[in-house]
């Protein structure tokens, strides 16, 4: 099993001018010591216009400062919102090829769509049909990452003519993908198509054994990938927090990672926004009806030490591929956060590293057999009927 951190960048206010440049200094910090920790993945995350929940507008920025930080760890896109309306796909295939490049083939491209009336709106990107947006720009993305030279695309949601994409990514064909996945019908849709299943659902273990075992009987049986190469992972999101003191760091954890569901349902179920005035923080802390309401229940990577060994080895078992700590969440500190990677690195990561290794062989294996079915059924893409000339603009 692998380990990674995402980066939500939450800045509750109230805010001053050093805020914003606070956060995005204490996110590389966070990513540099994940590579010096032995941490196997740095996420960056998308979102527009959540004010409070997340500061997180252009991952693709952050992942490059990254690439200049650290040597080892995955640069990972969970996720780039890949509808049109968006990002445009040549736009998102340029961003995943020069952070490949920059980085030393360490990239990787999730995608999804955002989730709220307030981030989807901004875009005029409807809820009804932001799945197939997501799909479709994503599609032509990989295709534009691969051909040499793109044939075009015509879709419902966006027409690229045929063009050849500058730079291509080192990665061969295309960095590994992802999806995000909230629910049991998208981590089938992930395993459908070839790509790794990014989930977002504070799974219990559980819970997990079952939806990872669907996942890989789907992958392996049903599976038509969109791209050129099969990513079979299933990946967990989970509140992460460790501490000698386990009574202490319940309570950290209960007003920060209590922050992120109330601001969560603020923007997805039960809040009025009124952007540039309404106060999250403050609503959270003087509304104690709703915030009781705001208890998480996974809870499995939030202890001591020992407790979180425990847990993390019934993640192992259940078949899960890497669990994500979800990091810059309400008001927890740099030191905070530092402190308490620094002690799971110290006393918990060393064994479930060993056990990886010595797991890479059986992995790969079912990993070679998945992508041999699943090449097997992939859609032949239709070779252009003549090649394309573009006239300079003083040709008549």
């Amino acid at each position: 099993m692998k380990f990674g951190g995402i980066h939500l960048m939450q800045v509750p206010r109230p805010w001053t001018g050093e805020s914003e440049r606070t956060m995005l200094r204490d996110a590389l910090a966070l990513a540099e010591q994940s590579d010096q920790c032995g941490f196997d993945y740095v996420w960056g995350t998308e979102h527009h216009f959540l004010e409070e929940y997340s500061h997180s507008a252009s991952p693709e920025m952050f992942l490059a400062a990254c690439s200049q930080r650290t040597k080892n760890v995955r640069l990972a896109h969970g996720i780039i919102q890949t509808p049109p309306n968006i990002n445009h796909p040549a736009r998102v295939a340029e961003r995943i090829a020069m952070l490949d490049l920059l980085s030393n083939g360490r990239c990787e491209f999730g995608m999804g769509s955002g989730a709220t009336i307030t981030e989807l709106g901004g875009f005029q990107v409807q809820q009804t049909e932001k799945k197939a947006m997501q799909i479709e720009g994503f599609q032509a993305a990989i295709r534009m990452l691969v051909e040499n030279p793109f044939t075009g695309f015509e879709g419902k949601y966006v027409k690229v003519p045929p063009r050849n994409l500058v730079p291509k990514p080192l990665q061969k064909p295309h960095p590994p993908l992802w999806m995000a996945c909230s629910r049991r019908e998208s981590i089938l849709d992930a395993a459908r198509l070839g790509v790794g299943a990014l989930t977002f659902s504070f799974l219990t273990a559980g819970e997990a054994r079952q939806w990872v075992s669907d996942y890989y009987t789907t992958i392996e049986n049903e599976c038509e990938p969109i791209g050129y190469a099969v990513n079979p992972n299933f990946a967990v999101a989970a509140p992460f927090l460790c501490d000698a003191d386990q009574q202490r760091i319940d309570a950290v954890a209960l007003e920060n990672y209590g922050f992120f569901i109330y601001a969560l349902g603020h923007y997805s179920f039960f809040g009025e926004h009124r952007p540039g005035k309404t106060d999250i923080w403050n609503a959270y802390k003087t509304n104690p009806r709703d915030a009781s309401g705001s208890e998480f229940t996974a809870r499995a990577c939030i202890g001591t030490p020992e407790l979180i060994r425990k847990n993390l080895r019934e993640f192992e078992d259940a078949g899960i591929d890497q669990v994500i700590a979800v990091r810059q969440i309400g008001r927890l500190s740099l030191d905070q956060q530092s402190s308490s990677m620094d002690l799971f690195a110290r006393e918990v990561l060393a064994e479930f590293k060993q056990r990886d290794v010595a797991g890479a062989r059986k992995r790969a294996e079912r990993a070679a057999r998945i992508s041999e079915k699943a090449m097997a059924r992939k859609p032949k893409v239709a070779a252009p009927q003549a090649e394309t000339v573009i006239p300079s603009a003083g040709h008549h």
